[in-house]
């Protein structure tokens, strides 16, 4: 009998003498080692497989320690839908497809573009010769060219090229374009066709919006439009937004799906080739092996042989094993796992997204393939998901039970081999409205209005029973409605049926709604009886600035549910509660609390267009309108009863400004259908404060009431003083004060001002000047306009010259800012009698400048050297111009005229004495010379533009000096 010993020697010696030719790289079919010879290698414990490789020299080579776990690589499969990468997928969903939404732009052409090149190239090649040494073409850049390519024509600029139109022409090109963007947006069809009675239907589906561009502008009626395309993210609402349900389950899984491996093996797992088994033996004899099932379906287990394990289940196999050991091996008893598992190939067919052959884990289940083959398609089955083995249907699978159900008792396990079909998608209806899962369900077994709403997840709480219907295709092919009644049970249903569920009146019935400046707005219960301070219980529910004197109610009177305006005292109803001012409310009342700093259009207008709706001939819009001095006025809606009072109040009331004397309502009446009357009453305002009736009338349709202004009231008037007085500063004024006045408020003169340099300016003049140079500047550029139309038929220097120096002179013309200088002799006004002719009124805005001595005399215009000299009394008018340089050659020498320092001018050119005289010349005059334009071609306002220039600009210096 052989030992046990003398076995392991003897393996032990028959793999290193079969291994050494393997190890060394020999190649000898003697010594090569047997797959059975590898087998029982890899089913020998560490601690040989260690001892065969240390007596080989190998000392842990490829074959050396356990057997490890085999990755298995399962295939990669179509990447998820509806993920934002630059996947193939969001590539597709970019472009167009049926039922999108466009905005089309179109604009005339004026020029041939680059979409033009090939056309204009075609059409020189018939008039420009091919040379040799000419540049061929880019082909990256038509524009450019490469030299020494001899044949190649020379490309034309884009946009070089205008395109000439008959106006006949161009009025048919604006008409094609209005017709077509009227139609805007458009929408696709179901089959992704852009259609237009312009241009007939033009296919876009599967287009970019760049390219759809490209396509709608080679049409034969739109070539002559640039054409722009904007695709509009409009979501799908109602019936059109359904979707069927369950796909989505694909959308977002990862590119490969394979069970984890690490999770403890099920009971029913049937063992096969490929398989590893763990044994490990514990008692008399010690030892583990990594067994793995070969073909035959056999382990060759070390102490025991060849065991048949394939086609087991695992319970089986592990109880056969450990059964073997106890009977055959005394004393030892066997520890039975399996470690790595084998994979398997499958089959995925039918209406799968990526149909075809599979290797996966031998754990896997038909959910775990069918994630595998990126899902299924739209019109694939998900209820009858069939399991083929050996040509026979072995289970059928309902991922309805898994998604609406959690149920995975189907889910069976793959055997190699096995073929997963999918058909077509089955009988399907639709829901939409208020159930909780609106979409388009596959129908199995399902075939009533209550089997649907149970797949739809149920009613939501606003579903309304009492109105739902189906939409149906009946016998005839007709799209027809049929009532539905929830309740029954029996009602049927068809395929292609679409069940909608209507929600309930957004109106909220036995309600009071409470909105505007309050701090808790929102809807509140009503009860009978209920008045506005149960509703608003105190001042304190309304933020600070509240109008707490107009509180408007909005209520719809029944049963025909007109409108009818209503408003409150909220002061008086909380100091008078359950009284006559205390409103009583009704259900559905809107109450509008307002603020008294902004305005109240945004509800007024509202209910006014109601109102307005509602009026017939015989009953006139109730509407009335308050003017004049109250804090909110505008239009607000009559209300049954109202009077003068209550219009007062509905306007903010009176501010400060009102005249308390009388107020003004002018009435408006048809007089027997054929004319407007106009009446106007007067009101004693004093009368309805005091609480006359008789005063405070009602209020009729278009009644318009104005509040008079307190006569002689204003708001603060100010004039300011600057420079050379005790006080300087503004000060406010009253009505006819006088310069006089203020400059002794502020102290008069001090020792060092320069009365006669004074500078006065009015806003109102400003304001006048300023439309002034605005129209002077116009005709200006009309003349040389024309100066320059002109230009082109003559030729010279003069014309030249003259439009450059006219386009100077306009564009000097338009940076000049008016001054608003008033002549004053502040001498006079000071020595003057109140009331004099000297003693000027003052108005608001007005300021006053008091500069300080002056000892300047400036020269300005066209000299060699514009500059300020010190003032002689000995000196004349050509000695100082003279003494800048003296003139130019564009001088005007007759029209040179001096700006005296209070802004008067002295134009005396044509005496002698002026120019020679000292005596009309002082202290801080300006001297200007002017431009000849007589010298150039004859403008009759460029003299004019030169005085206004310089003028201003002396003015303005004098103002900026302070």
């Amino acid at each position: 009998m052989i030992s046990l010993a003398s076995c392991k020697m003897r393996i032990v010696l028959l793999s290193a003498l079969s291994l050494i030719a393997v190890f060394d790289g020999v190649v000898a079919t003697a010594q090569t080692p047997t797959q059975q010879q590898l087998d029982l290698y890899k089913n020998l414990p560490a601690d040989q497989q260690k001892t065969i490789l240390d007596s080989l020299g190998r000392g842990g080579g490829a074959l050396g320690g356990p057997i490890a776990d085999r990755p298995l690589n399962f295939p990669q499969t179509v990447k998820p839908r509806n993920v934002d990468d630059d996947s193939v997928t969001s590539e597709r969903d970019r472009r167009l497809k049926a039922g999108d939404t466009l905005l089309l732009y179109l604009e005339i052409r004026k020029f041939e573009g680059q979409d033009d090149l090939r056309a204009l190239q075609q059409r020189q090649s018939g008039q420009q010769a091919l040379q040799q040494g000419q540049g061929a073409q880019n082909p990256q850049n038509p524009n450019q060219t490469t030299p020494n390519k001899p044949g190649a024509l020379v490309a034309p600029q884009a946009d070089h090229a205008p395109i000439l139109r008959t106006p006949e022409r161009l009025m048919q090109l604006n008409d094609l374009r209005d017709r077509i963007q009227l139609h805007n947006p458009l929408r696709l069809d179901s089959f992704g066709v852009l259609n237009l009675p312009e241009t007939g239907p033009i296919p876009l589906a599967g287009l970019s919006v760049e390219e759809a561009q490209e396509r709608l502008g080679v049409s034969e009626q739109l070539r002559d439009f640039r054409i722009a395309v904007l695709r509009l993210p409009v979501a799908s609402m109602g019936v059109a937004a359904l979707k069927p349900f369950g796909y989505d389950l694909f959308a977002g899984s990862p590119s490969t799906f394979a069970p984890a491996t690490d999770v403890p093996v099920p009971a029913d797992y049937v063992v096969g080739p490929g398989d590893t088994v763990h044994v490990q033996l514990i008692g008399n004899t010690k030892g583990n092996y990594a067994l793995v099932v070969d073909r035959e379906g056999k382990i060759n287990f070390p102490e025991l042989g060849p065991v048949i394990v394939g086609g087991m289940q695992f319970t089986a196999m592990r109880a056969a094993i450990e059964r073997r050991v106890r009977e055959q091996m005394i004393g030892t008893q066997a520890s039975i796992n399996l470690g790595e598992l084998r994979s398997i190939r499958i089959f995925v067919l039918g209406d799968a997204e990526q149909p075809g052959s599979y290797t996966v884990s031998g754990l896997s289940t038909m959910t775990n393939a069918l994630f595998v083959s990126g899902g299924v398609k739209r019109i694939g089955s998900l209820r009858d998901i069939q399991l083929k083995r050996n040509g026979e249907t072995v289970t059928h699978l309902d991922l309805y039970d898994l998604l609406l159900k959690g149920d995975t008792r189907a889910d069976a396990r793959l055997l190699p081999g096995d073929v997963i079909f999918i058909p077509p998608v089955g009988a399907t209806a639709g829901v939409s409205g208020e159930v909780r899962r609106p979409a388009i369900y596959e129908l199995r077994g399902e075939t009533s209005v209550k089997d649907v709403i149970a797949l739809a997840g149920g009613l939501t709480g606003q579903a309304d029973t009492s109105l739902a219907t189906i939409e149906r295709i009946d016998d005839q092919r007709h799209r027809v409605t049929v009532d539905v009644d929830l309740t029954s049970t029996v009602t049927p249903l068809q395929n292609a049926d679409v069940l909608r569920i209507p929600s309930i009146r957004p109106s909220l019935e036995q309600s009071v709604t409470l909105a505007g400046f309050v701090f808790r707005p929102g809807d509140f219960a009503y009860r009978p009886k209920m008045r506005l301070s149960d509703l608003i219980h105190s001042v304190d529910e309304l933020k600070p600035n509240a109008d707490q004197h107009y509180i408007l109610i909005r209520r719809e009177l029944q049963p025909d549910r007109r409108l009818a305006i209503l408003s409150a005292d909220l002061t008086k109803a909380l100091a008078a509660r359950a009284s006559v001012a205390d409103v009583e409310l009704a259900p559905r009342d809107r109450v509008y609390v307002f603020d008294l700093e902004s305005g109240r259009d945004a509800v007024i207008e509202p209910l006014m267009r109601e109102l307005r709706m509602q009026s017939t001939l015989d009953a006139p819009t109730n509407e009335v309108r308050v003017g004049g001095r109250v804090k909110v006025p505008g239009q607000y809606p009559l209300e049954a009863g109202m009077r003068v009072s209550d219009l007062i109040r509905a306007g903010g009331s009176m501010d400060e400004a009102a005249y308390e004397g009388g107020a003004e309502l002018t009435r408006y009446s048809v007089e027997n259908g054929e004319s407007r009357q106009t009446e106007l009453i007067n009101i004693d305002l004093k009368k309805i404060r005091a609480g006359d009736l008789s005063n405070d009338i009602l209020l009729q349709p278009f009644d318009y009431l104005v509040i008079k202004e307190v006569p002689l009231w204003k708001q603060l008037e100010t004039v300011e003083v600057r420079g050379e007085v005790r006080f300087p500063g503004k000060y406010p004024i009253h009505r006819g004060e006088t310069l006089r006045s203020v400059i002794e408020r502020a102290g008069g003169l001090t020792e060092s001002a320069f009365a006669k340099g004074a500078v006065f300016t009015r806003t109102e003049l400003k304001e006048r000047e300023k439309k002034q140079i605005e129209l002077l500047a116009t005709r200006m550029q009309s003349d040389i306009a024309q100066l320059s139309l002109q230009s082109t038929q003559e030729s010279g220097k003069d014309v030249g010259q003259a439009l450059a120096v006219g386009q100077s002179m306009l564009t000097a013309l338009k940076s000049t800012e008016p001054v608003g200088r008033l002549v004053v002799d502040i001498q006079s006004s000071i020595r003057s009698a109140p009331g004099s002719r000297t003693d000027i009124i003052l108005k608001d805005g007005d300021l006053l400048i008091i500069p300080r001595a002056s000892q300047e005399v400036t020269v300005l215009g066209e000299v060699q050297s514009a500059t300020s000299h010190f003032y002689s009394p000995d000196i004349g008018r050509d000695e100082y111009i003279n003494m800048s340089g003296g003139l130019t050659q564009r001088a005007d020498k007759k029209r040179i005229y001096v700006v005296k320092a209070d802004g008067s001018v002295l134009a005396k050119s044509g005496n002698a004495w002026f120019s020679r005289s000292s005596s009309n010349i002082d202290a801080g005059d300006t001297i200007v010379v002017p431009l000849d334009a007589e010298r150039m071609r004859p403008l009759p306002l460029w003299t004019a533009v030169t005085t206004i220039i310089y003028n201003l600009a002396i003015a303005a210096a004098a103002v900026h000096s302070f």
